[in-house]
């Protein structure tokens, strides 16, 4: 496991100073001509296999921000981010490092001029994205025959460090460049804290084909060792077993494949997680209709009037379906997995629901911003829950007025967005033992006058008019706007000893309400807990969801393994949370304890067969058919309480069982009819009315290949399921199964049948069912 700082120390370009400023070393560099300015820069898994077993008995078995597209010709200085730690001791930061004074790249003397250096130093030659570098020291010539490599055409320079830096790792080409090394040096390709290491010389291409990718979808760069003592050593890098990498990719993803798992395998979960969270956003909601159903609109129901009347009106410019074709192919192929995963998590936290909304434009929005928030900061998200006109209209925020101001809205912000309505311990326990009230009707009604005075934001427009009169017409996209004569002026007093005066703004009253939420001791250990439930497991011990609550207090996590840091120091920082929540000890333990784990929710069950088996889905089966089926078609949740309680209790113990608040004999039964729905139906053709259908099927032919080894195939898909081989007994039973098919049973087609069956079995048990 990789340690190192995060990613909030990255430098860009920084306004000139001279070098005496930085506390240069005492190394110089004496040229023929100036040198110039420096810039520095489980009990839950006994009950559903006491459902799962009576049906089986019925029915037969980083970027590189300042790697600039480095020193066009004759460019005086290019930054080169490198943070504190990696100056002392090379990428491997003891996190969280401070800010230091990145080192330049600087011009000493054009080609064929002399220089000196005093001690020995990183030099290079040559121009643009093209160089020579050397360690080297005394009296220099600049010119081929001192630094020996390609000729490069054009006007040449050498260049050194400044600050000069004897030991630290300064970088020498960003990702796709190339650099000429004259002897031999420790190279390193990758970003914090991902890195792979090679010994090189001669001419290098910065590349994952010339290291290997420790990072993939984040821009990497490459640096190179110096100091007179060799540096600490990479961590092994194969420092994730596959039954972890299994359980992480259960936690973070939408499911495991193999190529998932053994990329995971290569590098700590630390590694993969920060990886992830500075990955480009792949995953969008881009299909459906836009903003017209706002737009002059007529008295005649608008989907009797052309050009929009048709059979699929209703579908692509008024509901969520255009989504739910989005958010299953994302979820099934694309590589932001943990970006995904989170936003599913927020949607279920801070809901609103198709049910009682429209608008497929305005849903779109809403749930792309739950994406690129998903590793803000929680207060940014409650602001921007708080302004979203689709959240105005789902809770009756839009157009509150002073003078009767409805509560839906600040209820539901305190009960199920912020606090609560239980004080609790940082740790997540009650206070006192007992329910002692967060918040009284009093409060809520205070919270409501507060939150008055906010409309639709500018674009809509109606024949006849806007209403309330002074406020804007419905429209969907952007954030709710300020309207003062709505708004209240009364002083009132908030949660966590926050006073609203009477002369503010709606604005002003939105940061004060946000301010009050923020600093009430329940919001860390009340979201951190919920976090925990749907990432990991449903009853997290006191002292797990205690942690994860400094985390969001501290805005800032440290993973003990690596010391990779997350975070930037900001209360409510929700990189740092989540990293707190995957890397936690508990989340990480290879054996969990008997209460750890938690049912998978029916959306990750059929994501995670999808994309284990190589599947690939358009969505349009599931959401009228297994959505429904399944009680949980995404989007459509039956309330903003989501589809189930976290309080949900599991019968006959103390514990809480969120997903068995849809679970019951009938949806065990329909989690095996999905299995056979995929495995032996073939899933479902493309359907001409969906756009860019693909239907929903699984491709076995990878396992196939394996068929004829039963043994080896039941332990193939048992690994990638399950993270291991099933227990002896269990395989056994499985392998029986299997071995069932053969040339004389189906002749043509018993291998085929020999995969399925696996498959039924392993991803149909409990042992799959129960994410643990």
């Amino acid at each position: 496991m990789q340690p190192g700082s995060g990613n909030a120390e990255i430098f860009g370009y920084m306004p000139t100073t001279e070098c005496s400023e930085h506390g240069a070393r005492s190394s110089t560099v004496k040229a023929a001509m100036p040198v110039p300015t420096v810039t520095r820069r489980p009990a839950i898994a006994i009950a559903i296999a006491s459902i799962t077993a009576l049906v089986l008995a019925g029915c037969g078995g980083g970027g590189d921000t300042a790697a600039a597209p480095a020193a066009a010709a004759g460019a005086e200085s290019v930054i080169v981010a490198m943070d504190a730690a990696e100056a002392r001791e090379g990428v491997q930061a003891v996190a969280p490092a401070a800010p230091a004074a990145p080192v330049s790249w600087v011009k000493a003397v054009d080609a064929g001029q002399s220089f000196s250096l005093s001690e020995r130093q990183i030099v290079r030659f040559g121009s643009g994205a093209n160089w020579v570098v050397k360690m080297a020291s005394g009296n220099l010539v600049c010119n081929d025959a001192t630094f020996p490599g390609p000729v490069f055409a054009g006007p040449r320079q050498c260049q050194v460090l400044a600050p000069l830096v004897t030991t630290g790792w300064p970088m020498v080409a960003s990702e796709g460049q190339k650099f000429t090394l004259v002897e031999p040096m420790i190279v390193r390709y990758g970003f914090t804290p991902a890195w792979v290491e090679r010994t090189l010389s001669g001419t290098v291409t910065c590349n994952s084909a010339t290291f290997t990718d420790p990072a993939p979808g984040v821009t990497k760069r490459c640096v190179v060792w110096i100091g007179n003592t060799p540096p600490r050593p990479l961590p092994s890098a194969s420092q994730t077993s596959l039954l972890d990498a299994r359980r992480l990719a259960d936690q973070a993803t939408f499911g495991a494949n193999e190529t998932l798992l053994a990329q995971m395998q290569t590098q700590s979960a630390a590694t993969w997680v920060k990886a992830q969270m500075l990955m480009p956003k792949t995953s969008r909601y881009t299909s459906g209709n836009g903003d017209a159903v706002d737009k002059g609109v007529q008295e005649v129901f608008f989907c009797d009037r052309a050009p929009y009347k048709g059979d699929n009106c209703w579908r692509d410019w008024f509901s969520s379906e255009p989504l739910l074709w989005d958010f299953y192919r994302n979820a099934t192929t694309q590589a932001d997995q943990l970006r995904q995963r989170v936003a599913f998590a927020l949607s279920q936290i801070v809901v609103i629901s198709a049910l009682e909304t429209e608008g497929t434009y305005g849903l779109r929005g809403y749930h792309n911003m739950l994406l690129d928030m998903s590793f803000a900061n929680y207060r940014d998200l409650l602001k921007k829950v708080s302004l979203s006109p689709m959240m105005g209209e789902y809770l009756n925020h839009v157009n509150n007025d002073r003078a009767a101001p409805n509560e839906n809205y600040p209820r539901e912000l305190l009960q199920l967005f912020a606090i609560g309505t239980c004080e609790l311990n940082l740790d997540g326990s009650l206070k006192t033992g007992n329910c002692l009230p967060t918040y009284n009707n009093e409060t809520v009604r205070e919270y409501a006058y507060a939150l008055t005075g906010w409309t639709y934001p500018a674009g809509g427009s109606a024949v006849w008019g806007c209403w309330p009169e002074g406020t804007n017409c419905t429209y969907r996209a952007g954030d709710m706007v300020p309207v003062a004569r709505h708004h209240d002026n009364q002083e009132r007093r908030l949660l966590s000893g926050v006073t609203l005066p009477a002369a503010r703004s709606a604005p002003q009253a939105l940061e004060k309400v946000l301010d009050s939420l923020m600093a009430h001791p329940n919001i860390a250990p009340f979201i951190g807990r919920q976090l925990v439930q749907h990432l990991v497991t449903s009853n997290p011990t006191p002292a797990y969801v205690q942690r994860v609550a400094q985390a969001f207090n501290a805005g800032r996590f440290v993973d003990a393994a690596t010391g990779s840091s997350f975070g930037t120091g900001v209360k409510g920082d929700l990189a740092a949370t989540v990293a707190a929540v995957l890397l936690d000890a508990e989340a990480r333990a290879a054996r969990p304890g008997p209460d750890a784990g938690k049912l998978r929710d029916p959306v990750l069950t059929m994501i995670g067969v999808l994309r284990g088996l190589n599947g690939r889905t358009d969505g349009a089966a599931l959401g009228w058919w297994w959505g429904e089926v399944f009680r949980q078609h995404a989007f459509r949740s039956p309330s903003v309480f989501n589809f189930y309680s976290p309080s949900y209790p599991l019968a006959g113990t103390n514990l809480v069982a969120p997903a068995f608040g849809i679970h019951n004999a009938n949806s065990a039964l329909n989690r095996l009819n999905y299995l056979t729905y995929l495995l032996d139906w073939g899933g479902s053709s493309p359907e001409s009315g969906v756009p860019n259908a693909i239907g929903t099927q699984v491709d076995l032919a990878a396992f196939i290949a394996d068929a004829g080894d039963a043994p080896k195939l039941v332990d193939r898909i048992a690994k990638l399921a399950l993270g291991e081989p099933l227990p002896a007994a269990a395989r056994t039973q499985v392998l029986n199964a299997v071995l069932a098919w053969t040339a004389q049973t189906d002749s043509s087609n018993w291998q085929r049948r020999r995969v399925q069956t696996a498959a039924y079995l392993i991803y149909g048990s409990p042992m799959y069912q129960v994410q643990r």
